[in-house]
């Protein structure tokens, strides 16, 4: 059996296959699983319900995770080629006790991996992967006789569910980008069945994703989208990762939309028909959510909490928070407006209400915002098992930084968040943030300024040093 503890990650379990995991390995892995569940649900028979992506080996790993579910006494309900928000809604549709659903996500080919979680709504968060792991390693399994039953056109139910609640009253003209990902069967119809003239791009099934990884923080795929919606004149793109979770804005104009601020025309136009309500944003987000004169009239809460789908998703559901947003393009909608999970389907939806609800287009409703210069979010490679430490250090350096009162373009750091890596802020607004990816052995480098572009380069080149000075960092993925 091959499997690299390092797979265990924050919330999800990746591995380079067959590199880093076999299928032995897998099959233990659904043996842990199994176990898991029955321990937490104290059912001898749970119900699971599994899917999987396109990738060309997604059909065998999860062949062999469903046998190790099986071998524990888990009674597994496939439900074939899906995303993850399929696999998430199946759960309360089907009241399963559990999911299992095979994905990299946006990870590049050879990656694999499983998104999974107990409870409706949540998927496992650090408790529950470090349990998962213990129990994996050690091979602490509990053996029965479970069974699998396929669930057939269970993708059709997921459409029209989306579908049916979802009727636009004016035509919105779309550019739908799939990357060749496990979207492109599902995102087109959806938002045509909605009442969009949808305009596909790379929306037909090709694992080998020949033009760009489906990844909506990519660049190559934004720019894809770009062009295509210049040409057709179209009022919106949108861009969805290898598993449909998460959604890429482009406005009418070709220009990309950071995720965090379609999170703040969505909670603005939410929180008038909602008022007093709260929602959850991730340290990667911008910082005009916590003085936004919308939310603020409407009496809102926002709160910044770790990075991650799990973390934010759970967060919003303590907290009983309206809607979350990450600056990935993971964005969580509780009732009534969705499930509490993530779904870049039903994420590319409501920003079809906003236009819906307004006499304005995209662009317009952007220019209302205050101006900042964001960067793209930024990857530099770290190995997983230096990466935490490597950001504790720099946390500490920043905060003698701090103390010490060094001026960084000729301004004092003001404030430091650590819930997750380090948000240090300045007084004008402009921030930098430096976390560990919680799934792939790289940092994770976002700055924001509302004063301008070239305090934004300044504060890039102050992390950029930091990073260079520790020996342990290497490229990035993208670089501003």
């Amino acid at each position: 059996m091959l499997i690299n503890p390092n797979g265990f990650r924050e919330y999800d379990a990746r591995w380079l296959y067959k590199d880093e995991i076999d299928l032995s390995g897998i099959e233990s892995l659904g043996k842990g699983l199994g176990t898991q569940v029955i321990n937490h649900t104290k059912k001898l028979n749970p119900r699971i319900i599994v899917g999987q992506d396109y990738r060309s080996y997604s059909e065998e790993i999860k062949f062999a995770l469903k046998k190790g579910l099986i071998s524990t006494g888990c009674y597994v309900e496939d439900i074939g080629l899906a995303l993850s928000p399929t696999v998430y809604f199946a759960q309360f549709e089907l009241d399963a006790d559990a999911i299992a659903m095979v994905t990299a996500s946006h990870n590049e080919n050879g990656w694999t991996g499983v998104k999974m979680g107990i409870e409706k709504g949540l998927t496992h968060a650090p408790e529950e992967m470090n349990e998962l792991k213990k129990i994996t390693l050690n091979q602490n399994f509990i053996k029965g006789v479970g069974n699998e039953k396929k669930i057939k056109d269970f993708n059709q139910i997921y459409i029209k569910d989306l579908i049916k609640k979802n009727k636009l009253k004016k035509k919105i003209k779309a550019v739908v980008a799939c990357g060749n990902g496990t979207a492109g069967v599902f995102a087109p119809e959806i938002l045509k069945g909605i009442g969009c003239e949808v305009i596909e791009l790379d929306c037909n099934l090709d694992f080998n994703f020949p033009n760009y990884n489906p990844n909506p923080e990519d660049l190559k795929m934004l720019h894809a989208i770009s062009k295509c919606v210049k040409e057709n004149k179209a009022d919106i793109g949108f861009g969805f990762d290898g598993d449909g979770d998460r959604v890429g804005v482009i406005d009418n104009r070709g220009q990309e939309i950071f995720s965090d601020k379609i999170g703040l025309l969505i909670a603005r136009n939410l929180s008038s028909k909602f008022k007093k309500n709260k929602f959850v944003i991730d340290v990667k987000s911008t910082g005009l959510f916590l003085k936004d004169k919308v939310l603020l009239k409407n009496q809102c809460k926002t709160i910044y909490w770790k990075t991650g789908h799990s973390h934010i998703k759970r967060k919003v559901k303590i907290e009983k928070a309206l809607a979350g947003f990450e600056k990935s393009g993971h964005f969580f909608f509780n009732k009534p407006v969705g499930y509490g999970y993530d779904d870049g389907i039903n994420s590319a939806i409501q920003i079809c209400h906003l236009l819906d609800n307004q006499d304005k287009n995209i662009s317009k409703l952007l220019d209302e915002l205050p101006v900042t210069f964001q960067s793209p979010t930024m990857a530099p490679f770290c190995k997983d098992e230096e990466k935490y430490l490597v950001v504790n250090n720099l946390i500490k350096e920043i905060k003698e930084i701090k103390n010490n009162k060094i001026e960084i373009d000729g301004q004092l750091i003001d404030e430091i968040l650590t819930i997750n890596g380090i948000r240090f802020s300045f007084k004008d607004g402009s921030w930098g943030l430096i976390r560990a990816s919680s799934n792939k052995p790289s940092l994770v480098v976002v700055i924001e300024s509302p004063t301008s572009d070239s305090r934004k380069n300044n504060i890039f080149k102050f992390i950029d040093e930091l990073l260079k000075k520790t020996g342990k960092v290497g490229k990035y993925d993208q670089k501003i």
